[in-house]
C-alpha cells in the first residue's frame, strides 16, 4: 500500500503559488515518495524468476491503469513551481530535482509493462507446455508405434523443439536424433541397446527421417523459432 496526497492546481481555484509553501513542500515529496515506492515496488515485475516477480508484476499492471495521470498531474505541478517566487528556497530545489528525475524513471517503467507482461505469459506458456509434454509423448507413441518396435526400423513418431533452439526427435525403438541449436543432428543410441540390435542401426536412415520430419508437426515450445533448413509438410510430401 502506498499513498500520496496532492491536488491538481490546473483545476484548482486557488493558484499553486499562492499554497503555503510548508503544505505544498508536503505534497510535492508525498508524490515524489509514492513514485519512488512504486519504481522499487516493480523492480522485478520484467524478471520471471525473481522471487518477488509475481508480486510486482501485478503492481506494474495496476499502476499501468492508474499511475499515469498522477504522474502528469505532478508533471505540472513540478512545471508550475518554477514560476513561484520561493522556488528556489527550502527543499524545492532538491524536490523538483528529484521529482524530475523519477517521473522520467516512472514513464521509463511503464512503457516497459507490455513487454514485461508479455514475458510473464509466455514463461506461464512455457511452464505448462513443459509440463504436459510427457503425456503429448506418450500419446504420439501410442499412436505412431507399434506394442514391440524393431530396432533399426526408424520410425519417428515425435520431433520437439526447445526455445533455446535445441530440437530431439524420438523413434519407436528408443533411439533420437538430436541437435543443439545452429548445431549439426546426432544420432543418439540408448545403453540398454544390445550389441546385436545396434548393428542394425542405420544412421542415416534417423538423419534422414528427421531432416524429412514436416515442420509444421514439431511440438515446439512457446517462443521456439523454427529452425532454419526445416521442411514444410508439403515439401514431405513430395519427398516421398
Amino acid at each position: 500500500m502506498a499513498r500520496a496526497e496532492y491536488r491538481d492546481y490546473a483545476g484548482a481555484q486557488a493558484a499553486l503559488c499562492d499554497t503555503e509553501p510548508r503544505w505544498l513542500v508536503d505534497e510535492l515529496s508525498s508524490v515524489n515518495g509514492l513514485i519512488a515506492r512504486f519504481l522499487s515496488s516493480t523492480q522485478e515485475a520484467a524478471n520471471p524468476e525473481a522471487l518477488q516477480h509475481a508480486e510486482h508484476l501485478a503492481l506494474l499492471q495496476e499502476a499501468n491503469r492508474t499511475l499515469l495521470p498522477v504522474l502528469e498531474i505532478h508533471r505540472r505541478n513540478l512545471a508550475a513551481l518554477s514560476e513561484c517566487g520561493f522556488h528556489q528556497t527550502g527543499a524545492f530545489p532538491e524536490i523538483a530535482r528529484r521529482g524530475k528525475e523519477l517521473l522520467e524513471s516512472a514513464r521509463a517503467r511503464l512503457a516497459d509493462a507490455p513487454a514485461a507482461l508479455a514475458a510473464a505469459e509466455l514463461k506461464a506458456a512455457q511452464r505448462k507446455w513443459l509440463e504436459e509434454a510427457p503425456a503429448r509423448e506418450a500419446a504420439a507413441k501410442q499412436t505412431w508405434c507399434t506394442p514391440n518396435p524393431v530396432v533399426g526400423s526408424a520410425d519417428l513418431y515425435l520431433a520437439r523443439q526447445y526455445s533455446n533452439g535445441r530440437t530431439e526427435w524420438l523413434f519407436c525403438d528408443g533411439v533420437s536424433v538430436e541437435a543443439a541449436a545452429g548445431g549439426e543432428p546426432q544420432l543418439m543410441t540408448p545403453e540398454w541397446i544390445s550389441r546385436r540390435d545396434r548393428r542394425r542401426i542405420q544412421t542415416k536412415r534417423y538423419l534422414d527421417a528427421a531432416k524429412a520430419y514436416p515442420a509444421s508437426e514439431f511440438d515446439r515450445e512457446p517462443g521456439a523459432e523454427p529452425q532454419a533448413g526445416a521442411i514444410s509438410k508439403e515439401q514431405a510430401a513430395r519427398t516421398d
